[in-house]
């Protein structure tokens, strides 16, 4: 590797660490205004995120390429429904971590996203036709061993760790399918959903009810904030992907789910059960024979009928 490449691999690791950093505490941000509604701040969140990656558009000089795009997106009516898919994902996965984490169930949250590059795996694997190995197979019945035990002990389905892991997993695929540049995908996004929100906003406004207008400055500001919050770190995570090696972007994105775990035990007291350890426990032995999976010593001890053959279609 030389002296430049190895400098763009520092810059990666930075940059990709920073967002998987940040999005690991954003509960603390929303712990901040945790008495709005979640789907008030939802509206919020998504129109003033619009507002924000519009701003970074004009600044960068990347408004042709919007109005190019938009133009062959409406004349393409796959990857329309490719955008509209992936905006209503990534709404109810903004949606449903929101109310997680003003709801005290940040662990849960933790536990999707560490969930998550499992089910990202396996849409690969039934979409996109990738292959599984068999210890990829092993690390996915451990990982539903653990949901399993979780579903059996409290007598309901994890629904809030499944539903984070399948919208981001699915939004991820639509992204990989659309192959749109992080920011402009990101403002056609949002414009689909912004308008919804507006409604919603306005409504709330005229009936009196709303958050933001009684609120303090302060409380307006972090409101405005969710924009900033929620599209730096998709910034960063874009600069340092385009950087680093696959293998290690998959080892840094345990970072987010493992802080958000550390909040919601240490520091905001959540119920951390036997249950949960147990899960926990098959959930990360899962992820850690998946990042091991490829390697020449678990390849040599799989049983010889898989050896070098696909499991998966």
């Amino acid at each position: 590797m030389g002296q430049d490449d190895m400098r763009e691999y520092k810059i990666g690791i930075l940059y990709t660490a920073i967002a998987y950093i940040a999005w690991g505490v954003l509960p603390l941000y929303w712990k901040l205004i945790d008495y709005v509604p979640a789907i008030e701040i939802l509206a919020h969140r998504i129109v003033w995120s619009l507002v924000f990656v519009l701003v970074i558009i004009l600044i960068s000089k990347k408004g042709n390429q919007l109005v190019t795009t938009l133009k062959e997106i409406v004349k393409n009516k796959t990857k329309l429904i490719g955008i509209i898919a992936s905006s209503i994902l990534i709404t109810v996965n903004w949606a449903t971590y929101i109310w997680a984490v003003n709801t005290d169930h940040i662990i849960d949250a933790s536990l999707g996203y560490y969930i998550n590059p499992l089910v990202s795996v396996l849409l690969g694997i039934i979409v996109l036709k990738e292959r599984l190995l068999f210890w990829q197979g092993v690390s996915f019945v451990l990982a539903g061993l653990g949901v399993l035990i979780l579903t059996l002990q409290y007598g309901s389905f994890p629904w809030v760790a499944i539903t984070l892991a399948l919208s981001f997993g699915f939004y991820g695929l639509t992204k990989k399918l659309a192959k749109l540049d992080s920011l402009i995908g990101l403002a056609m996004e949002t414009m689909v959903v912004a308008p919804i929100a507006l409604i919603y906003l306005g409504v709330l406004y005229n009936s009196g009810v709303d958050s933001f207008s009684s609120a303090t400055f302060n409380v307006q500001l972090l409101l405005m904030g969710a924009g900033v919050v929620t599209a730096l770190p998709l910034l960063w995570f874009a600069a340092g992907a385009n950087r680093i090696p696959l293998s290690v972007l998959g080892i840094l994105q345990y970072i987010s789910p493992t802080i958000s775990l550390v909040l919601g035990v240490f520091l905001f007291q959540e119920h951390f059960t036997k249950a949960h350890f147990i899960t926990f426990l098959c959930i990360w032995s899962a992820l850690l024979i998946y990042s091991f999976s490829k390697t020449k010593f678990l390849t040599s001890i799989q049983p010889k009928f898989t050896k070098d053959k696909s499991l998966g279609a």
